[in-house]
């Protein structure tokens, strides 16, 4: 049968001889978190290093089993790890009882095991350590990477820092030009380890002086040799570099 696409009716009549709702997103993107986020990176990098490894197993009989077929230890060896947050796995979490697979109910009192069987049990074996160092290798990968994108402050009093602009509502000009930061500002003083207050200069004297860590980055000053107009004329530099107008 040939269908000619003539015009939009087609879907919505095909919807209705079916007798199933005709969809109004052709897509569906849920709203997640920043933990969810990386929770969905850390499994991306833990599938990517199970393919990346190419897994390739030949038994007794000549059939080869690459990693495409051995999926199920990987869902297997995430869902049965112990995670710290919860101290459970995930399985039991959501079942209720614990996963095990073919090779696990396997009796060992056997005096002989068929080489099928016995081949078998290796190669599910050999996935399965693979799989775990490929899920450890991801959770180091993505501590490390959180532990230097989160290292601790180390303001001092007197220290100048650039103070981000992203709760800035009096910006005018297009958002595309808007300077990501405003500055730079001495710290008058410090508040905990998660607070800075700023002296901020006249044209943002309306803002509360007071910001969390997360929104302060360092100023790192220019070289005087290499860009000695920066110096001479500070103003018109911070006019130019900033692309910012501010409403006062």
């Amino acid at each position: 049968m040939n269908i000619v696409h003539k015009d939009g009716n087609i879907h919505k009549n095909a919807y209705g001889l079916s007798r199933f709702p005709l969809p109004t997103h052709i897509a569906y993107h849920p709203q997640t978190d920043g933990l969810a986020e990386r929770m969905i990176q850390t499994l991306e990098e833990m599938v990517r290093q199970f393919c990346a490894y190419g897994l390739e197993f030949q038994d007794c009989d000549g059939l080869t089993h690459a990693w495409c077929t051995l999926w199920p230890e990987l869902e297997l060896a995430y869902k049965t790890s112990i995670h710290s947050s919860t101290n459970q796995a995930p399985a039991i979490l959501e079942n209720r009882w614990n996963h095990k697979l073919l090779q696990d109910s396997l009796r060992k009192d056997l005096i002989e095991i068929h080489p099928t069987a016995a081949s078998f049990k290796g190669m599910l074996e050999k996935a399965r350590k693979h799989a775990v160092k490929c899920m450890e290798d991801s959770f180091a990968y993505a501590k490390d990477k959180w532990d230097k994108s989160q290292a601790n402050p180390d303001f001092k009093v007197e220290d100048l820092v650039l103070v981000s602009t992203t709760n800035f509502n009096n910006l005018k000009g297009r958002k595309k030009l808007k300077a990501s930061f405003a500055g730079p500002f001495v710290i008058k003083a410090l508040h905990g380890e998660n607070y800075v207050e700023v002296d901020l200069s006249e044209e943002l004297s309306n803002k509360y002086p007071k910001f969390p860590v997360s929104l302060i980055k360092p100023y790192k000053s220019s070289d005087a040799e290499k860009f000695p107009l920066r110096n001479k004329f500070p103003k018109l530099y911070l006019l130019l570099s900033h692309l910012v107008i501010i409403n006062s």
